[in-house]
């Protein structure tokens, strides 16, 4: 009996386990598989989306990898493990299937010929949640990775060769080398593979030249993604990311825009890297698949679950959710009713409207605080940057007009320029809040007009000439030019802003610290309270938690709820609106004098989005009468009370008031020859040492002024007499 008698024994197990079944499949069989799925997945009974969607736009087919996972649960780990390989397989299935979709087509002779096959762009998408971008390290090269962040800078469309046509030196040999894909370049051969006939010249060393003309190329496009400004740790500074974007992706991202984007983490030699760096590469994401954030769901797309909607619902059929809101803004200070219901109307915002012929009317609401320090103006805005979903933070002492819009910057390796979005750009679709507004340069003010009303922005810088979007409300807080709110003054040498950004503004207040002993008792005992009860609520849990709701809540409103005002709300708004101009009107004939706000349609479309956005919190499609009556109290408790604040004009003078005020107009003309200059204050100082009073001196000034004698230069700081 020999050793090899006997039955035959068989193993079914693959002979090396470790590989995994990726080792075994075979890249036809994952063709096949590929064709399958966009052939036959189905959503419901005979509804193929993705053939229809092949059908519908040929160029490019957007895949999510959940449908891809419940076909075929062997698909989307290959993609994820090595998409590099897998992609250009899947578009080639899906160029098959589209060419057998197709109907046959007859040539210039009549001959019914098959379609050619076309390049299809595969774009990947999926409902996973981000990586941070802090994250992402050397385990991830190669993989699929899906980011988020704010893209800052687009460069111009490259032509990238995708095949390289090289013919030899020598032999005229021709062949096509294929590129790698991406920001890599091709691989040239070194010798020619043409064997000399006797006699000939063999090929030399390096024999093949490049003919760009007959080399196949593709669009393509770098773009720079930095972190989004509420996922940067505090006192970091925010991470870059360069984006490589290719065929149909190029030209569809301007500065500016919110992305989630699903890439391959690659890496490339660097130009201006270190000779002797060779094996240090840096980082970069070839873009599989983009998804615009847009401003509706400001802060991708926020999934709400059906508990936290049952939630919101019924908080919104509750009574006084107007009252309720209002109470959960700012609740560390005290008092400022007024200024809390404000600041709830510009985190709800009105309705963005688009008109049949392009023009698009802005939804957001504008609100400035003016008025004396240690009014808590900066903790509102520290507030409202806390709550809103989208919110940039910045002081106007510290911002140039291209930080708050957009500058022009050179690539250091490339030496071309791009544009990187300031403050306003960023906080596209949310709130951005201005301290110290009125120390900002006056050229640096006028920059945000445009951003504040037509909300783009227009660059038109070294070559770049593009509109930005910044869909954005501003709350701004400025103190007086004398620092305190005087009385004695009027209304305009309060508000020591030009009427063209005052008009901008929707609601301005005017706020005031005010002696009254019952009130500074009431005041003194909040803040001890807050500050002996500050350490029990260190953990921060109940009120971080109470933040988050109402920030869930505002996305919420402002995803689901677009109101518009009823017929009987806008008959009652009209009324009022003519009611305060003829009563504007009647007061600058009595007075002599135009009133410091001017009230404008601009005024009356404030109203609009107040009454817009008192409806959004109560999740109603409709603003009715009551809304507009509450947005009108609102708007005459802030902007008229502006307007009609001051010294009244038409304060009694008594005969020895008269005669103070005309002795001051002598000293005045005396001290200031025709077309002299001084400054208002030395002019009040030198006059006050001859024993006269200031609010008189002004008064005169003032009654000068009207009378056209004098002229006020330099934002009134100084002036001028001219008869």
């Amino acid at each position: 009996m020999g050793w090899d008698e006997g039955a035959v024994y068989y193993s079914d197990q693959p002979q090396f386990p470790e590989a995994g079944d990726a080792a075994t499949i075979s890249p036809h069989a994952v063709l096949t598989k590929f064709k399958e799925f966009i052939r036959n997945f189905e959503i419901e009974q005979n509804c193929f989306p993705y053939r229809e969607a092949l059908l519908d736009n040929p160029k490019r087919l957007v895949v999510h990898l959940e449908d891809l996972l419940s076909f075929d649960s062997d698909l989307p780990s290959l993609i994820r493990s090595a998409p590099a390989d897998y992609l250009p397989v899947f578009e080639k299935a899906a160029g098959e299937v589209l060419t057998g979709l197709k109907m046959r087509e007859a040539n210039e002779g009549g001959v019914m010929e098959e379609p050619l096959t076309r390049d299809v762009q595969i774009l990947l998408t999926s409902r996973e949640d981000p990586v941070s971008m802090r994250l992402l390290g050397a385990q991830y090269i190669s993989k699929l990775v899906k980011i988020s962040g704010i893209s800052i800078a687009a460069s111009r469309v490259k032509a990238k060769a995708t095949y390289v046509f090289l013919v030899c030196k020598n032999c005229k040999k021709t062949r096509e080398v294929p590129c790698r894909p991406g920001l890599g370049g091709a691989i040239v051969p070194r010798s020619c593979d043409n064997i000399p006939q006797p006699g000939e010249e063999p090929c030399p060393l390096d024999p093949w030249m490049v003919v760009p003309d007959r080399s196949q190329y593709v669009d393509q496009q770098t773009l720079k993604l930095q972190e989004n400004p509420e996922d940067v740790p505090t006192g970091e500074l925010p991470r870059n990311m360069l984006l490589s974007v290719d065929r149909h992706l190029v030209q569809t991202i301007v500065p500016g825009t919110r992305l989630t984007v699903m890439g391959i983490y690659s890496i490339f030699q660097a130009s201006n890297s270190h000779k002797g760096a060779v094996a240090i590469r840096q980082p970069y994401i070839r873009v599989v698949g983009l998804e615009d954030t847009n401003e509706a769901s400001s802060r991708g797309p926020a999934n709400f679950t059906p508990d936290e909607e049952e939630e919101f619902k019924k908080f919104a059929d509750s009574q006084d959710v107007y009252k309720n809101i209002c109470t959960k803004i700012a609740p560390s200070i005290f008092g400022h009713e007024d200024v809390k219901r404000a600041a709830a109307c510009l985190l709800f915002g009105g309705s963005r409207k688009s008109l049949p012929d392009g023009v698009k009317l802005r939804g957001d609401i504008n609100v400035l605080l003016l008025g004396d320090p240690s009014t808590a103006k900066s903790q509102f805005l520290k507030f409202v940057e806390k709550t809103a979903p989208i919110a940039v933070y910045t002081s106007g002492k510290g911002s140039s007009a291209a930080g708050l819009t957009a500058s022009v910057i050179r690539d250091s390796s490339t030496r071309e320029f791009y544009l990187e979005g300031g403050a306003m750009v960023l906080a596209d679709g949310g709130v951005v809040c201005i301290d110290e507004f009125d120390k900002m340069r006056p050229e640096d003010r006028v920059a945000i007009h445009e951003a504040m009303e037509q909300q783009t922005i227009s660059i038109a810088k070294a070559g770049i000439t593009t509109v930005l979007n910044s869909r954005t409300s501003v709350l701004a807080a400025a103190n007086p030019p004398s620092g305190r709110y005087d009385d004695l003054k009027t209304a305009q040498d309060n508000i020591d802003l030009q009427t063209t950004i005052l008009s901008r503004f929707d609601l301005i207040f005017i706020v005031k610290d005010i002696r009254k002993y019952s009130q500074d008792k009431e005041i003194a005992s909040h803040i001890i309270r807050v500050h002996a009860s500050a350490n029990k609520f260190s953990d921060e849990n109940t009120d971080s938690k109470e933040d988050n709701w109402l920030k869930r809540y505002i996305q919420y409103c402002r995803a689901r709820c677009h109101p518009r005002l009823s017929k009987d709300a806008a008959e009652n708004l009209q009324r009022k609106y003519v009611t305060i101009r003829m009563d504007m009107k009647r007061r600058a004939h009595e007075t002599g004098e135009a009133a410091p706000i001017p009230i404008t349609v601009r005024q009356l479309e404030a109203i609009v989005r107040l009454s817009e956005s008192l409806a959004k919190m109560r999740l109603s499609h409709e603003a009715t009468p009551d809304d507009v009556d509450k947005a009108f109290k609102l708007f005459d408790t802030s902007t008229m009370d502006a307007a009609r604040s001051g010294i009244n004009q038409q304060i009694n003078i008594t005969g020895e008031m008269a005669n103070e005020i005309k002795q001051a107009e002598t000293q005045i003309k005396r001290r200031m020859g025709i077309g002299a200059r001084l400054s208002e204050r030395r002019l009040i100082e030198d006059l006050a040492r001859m024993g006269m009073n200031d609010s008189m001196v002004r008064r005169a000034l003032l009654i000068m002024h009207q009378r056209g004698e004098v002229e006020y230069q330099r934002e009134r700081r100084s002036i001028v007499r001219k008869a």
